[in-house]
């Protein structure tokens, strides 16, 4: 059972950055392929990015691509997001998760999921 925590949440103003950071309880490297979502209110969750096991392969949706990277530390079994020029339109919480197959961009093939954290993005 791999526990997930995210962290650095927060409320910004439009056109700013934030970083998150997701912490699992257990070595990841390697065997997880670890996925961003976000879920705003009263809209289905997406995938915002993915990174495979060993680093090497970013997935990113159309709507963060260039602006949003994702990276992992696997010596820390942490991975981040990089947020950067934030929009209104990214006010969401958002999750990790860990997938013992490659990245996939289906929500319900992930195998454990963090609580959230919110992320606000104020005009």
């Amino acid at each position: 059972q791999v526990q997930l925590v995210e962290s650095g949440g927060g409320l910004v103003q439009a056109g700013g950055s934030l970083r998150l950071s997701c912490a699992a309880s257990e070595r990841t490297s390697s065997r997880y392929a670890m996925g961003w979502f976000r879920q705003a209110p009263g809209k289905e969750r997406e995938r915002v990015a993915c990174i495979s096991g060993s680093g090497d392969r970013t997935y990113y949706a159309d709507s963060v691509k260039g602006r949003f990277t994702i990276s992992r530390d696997n010596a820390k079994n942490t991975v981040y997001l990089q947020m950067l020029s934030l929009k209104l339109e990214d006010t969401a919480v958002y999750s990790c998760a860990a997938r013992s197959l490659p990245c996939s961009s289906s929500t319900n093939r992930y195998d454990y999921w963090g609580q959230g954290t919110q992320v606000t993005v104020s005009s």
